[in-house]
């Protein structure tokens, strides 16, 4: 089975668990709102990828890893598309949660999307207790304060940022998250997996910020320009276009470069190339400027 597909099937059953029994209409119908379309699935990709490339040995807590990851990540946008955050109204092509179910609906979905996981990982535990509570640990570390997404947000809220815990948490956490989870997953250490997990998202946050600045909403799917509308710090704004198509690059190097030894070393080196393809815009690499650069 292809990992998207593997993706998809697990993500359907945790849906469907959550909106078993008696549980309220419209919350069910907006867990399901929340998680479709998915998107690249690129965090439960990777840690997939670098379970696999480990052995991958117990495939059904590696699929239990991936969703919760995902569910995490899904619930981020949730938030973070609130009215007292980025009040974006639109989300991977389709009005934001909170602008088809309402705001409080958005708030419980989002919350709910953030306890699913944890119990997707304790119920998955089966024979690998120890596997299960790393698992538990690594994306509570990578989700809540002082090191993950939440202090990421929070750090759009003061006064002088520091950019570097603010990205590493903001885009990194998640990231960091995907392939120790792999690794953890499949029975290996997760200490030597962090570097490869921080630099693909120091890459992918770079990517992010050519994204918002070079494309449209509707390929985007949600409303474009956002870091220049809110003044946040990011890429474009400090190297130029070509600076930050040259910072991707030697931080991509840097992220295959750090990929521990594992038995397959070489197939996540290549998806990691062929993600990596897809993040910068198409013909960003052949522009110089852009309006106010």
């Amino acid at each position: 089975m292809r990992i998207s597909e593997r993706i998809q099937a697990s993500m359907a059953r945790a849906i469907a668990h959550g909106q078993g029994g008696v549980a309220p209409a419209k919350l069910a119908a907006a867990l399901e709102y929340a998680v479709t379309p998915g998107g690249a699935r690129i965090r439960p990709t990777i840690l997939t990828s670098v379970a696999m490339a480990c052995g991958d040995d117990r495939p059904q807590l590696t699929d239990a890893a991936a969703v919760a990851l995902e569910l995490i990540h899904c619930a981020s946008l949730v938030h973070d598309d609130l009215p007292c955050f980025d009040d974006a109204d639109m989300r991977r092509g389709k009005p934001a949660l909170h602008k088809a179910y309402s705001e409080a609906l958005a708030v419980l979905a989002g919350d709910s999307l953030m306890i699913m996981p944890f119990q997707l990982l304790a119920r998955a535990a089966g024979d690998t207790p120890a596997r299960a509570l790393a698992l538990i640990d690594i994306l509570g570390t990578r989700t809540g304060m002082p090191f993950g997404i939440c202090a990421g947000q929070g750090w759009e809220s003061e006064a002088v940022i520091d950019l570097s815990a603010y990205h590493q948490a903001k885009t990194g956490a998640l990231f960091i998250a995907a392939t120790q989870m792999g690794a953890v997953a499949a029975g290996e250490d997760a200490a030597p997996w962090e570097e490869l997990g921080a630099r693909i998202g120091e890459a992918f946050q770079v990517a992010d910020d050519l994204r918002d600045a070079l494309c449209d909403e509707e390929t985007l799917g949600k409303p474009a320009g956002q870091d220049d509308l809110h003044g946040r710090p990011n890429a474009v704004a400090a190297f130029g276009v070509q600076g930050a198509i040259q910072r991707f690059d030697d931080i991509l190097g840097g992220a295959i470069s750090s990929i521990p030894a594992c038995p397959g070393e070489a197939a996540l080196a290549q998806m990691v190339r062929t993600y990596a393809d897809k993040l910068v815009p198409a013909g960003a690499r052949e522009r110089r400027s852009i309006p106010g650069e």
